[in-house]
């Protein structure tokens, strides 16, 4: 009997010390933010391509009513990525990459190289002309490694990159300004099964996110495909649907989620050092469409800012004549494309402290704290 109590408390001892163990693991796991770096498409925008010659831009009212002016964001005040700095402590937003006074020390908190149309895809978007797709977005990444190079050496720029958070938001236009463009996307659907065109995509995500991350990048957030079905203008062009989701979009944004979530698991394991969460958008958007009244809104389905359509989906938000809802706070989308600053705010704060079903394997308060 003295042998078993003997062995059962250094089991004891030996489940304390193992504890221990792996709760240095995962406090010594946290990490300093030191700057935050984005890529994505007009979901994150912040102004790039006021500098291009595209027929996507939101330079022009009523887009940015809630900073009093036009600041190339689609939506009526801030981006998911806008709050989500904030949260995270970054003093300023991340400036848009194309922006003249982007130079010098600014670069050294972060950058914005997103872009309205861009996509996975180098021909997503292209009926817009100009657009920055994350090919391009990376070439331009790399630009301002070097020039943080040139700044600080190159030991302290891969330190700051290594600790930098890398937000990557793409994938909507690719299906929304690529593989369902009306007219278009009859004759490629028969060409291209949409189980082929989600490979496609996975597979260029794949070798673009490895470039990301052979610049120097180790901690990155990737939010899936929101429901895209459920956006105004996807309601308005398919009227048949009635007040339900249009299924085709939502059923494309599943699949390449799933995959998604899966390549992300894939990197981790074979980049060392990195960290890639999944943020579960389609699920947190979803549950506030559903669920609306319980987070104060009184529409989920119409765009605040509306010129045509049942929904305000068939032309987007200004130049021109267009009607703005009395109070944005109430809706959930702020066009036919984007979400209201009201609901960015629920994405974010669900992405800094949500459970796993809402980001995974961890929220970005654990990566920052633990």
């Amino acid at each position: 009997m003295a042998t078993l109590s003997y062995r059962g408390a250094m089991s004891g001892v030996l489940l304390q010390i193992l504890t221990a163990f792996v709760c240095l693991v995962v406090y010594s796991s946290a990490v300093q933010l030191s700057a935050n770096f984005i890529f994505g498409d007009s979901l994150v925008e912040a102004g790039n391509n006021d500098y291009i010659v595209s027929l996507s831009k939101a330079n022009y009212p009523p887009n940015g009513i809630d900073f009093g002016r036009p600041t190339g964001r689609y939506t009526n005040g801030r981006t998911i990525v806008d709050i989500l700095g904030q949260k995270l402590g970054f003093k300023d937003f991340a400036p848009p990459y194309l922006a003249p006074t982007t130079n010098g020390p600014v670069v050294l908190q972060g950058v914005n190289y997103a872009s309205g149309g861009g996509g996975i895809l180098n021909e997503t978007g292209k009926i817009f002309g100009g657009r920055i797709n994350l090919d391009a977005q990376i070439d331009n990444f790399a630009n301002t490694r070097q020039d943080i190079i040139a700044q600080i050496g190159f030991p302290a720029a891969m330190q700051l990159l290594e600790t930098a958070l890398f937000s990557v938001t793409m994938g909507s236009n690719d299906f929304i300004n690529n593989y369902l463009v009306p007219v278009l996307s009859s004759v490629k659907q028969k060409l291209v099964s949409p189980e082929m065109f989600v490979a496609s995509l996975i597979s260029r995500y794949r070798l673009q996110l490895t470039r990301i991350y052979n610049l120097g990048a180790r901690n990155f957030i990737l939010p899936n495909v929101g429901p895209i079905g459920c956006i105004p203008y996807q309601r308005d062009v398919n009227p048949l649907y009635g007040d339900d989701c249009v299924a085709l979009p939502n059923q494309l944004a599943k699949s390449f989620n799933i995959q998604l979530k899966s390549l992300l698991i894939e990197l981790e394991g074979n980049l060392k050092g990195s960290r890639f969460i999944y943020a579960d958008v389609y699920h947190i958007v979803s549950d506030i469409i559903q669920n609306y009244p319980s987070y104060d809104f009184q529409n989920a389905n119409s765009a605040c800012c509306s010129s045509a359509g049942r929904h305000g989906g068939i032309i987007p938000c200004g130049p021109g004549p267009t009607h703005v809802c009395p109070d944005r706070s109430k809706y959930v989308f702020w066009d036919a494309y984007h979400p209201s600053d009201a609901t960015n705010a629920i994405i974010a704060q669900r992405l800094m402290d949500g459970g796993t079903d809402d980001v995974s394997p961890i929220n970005l308060r654990q990566l920052i704290e633990f």
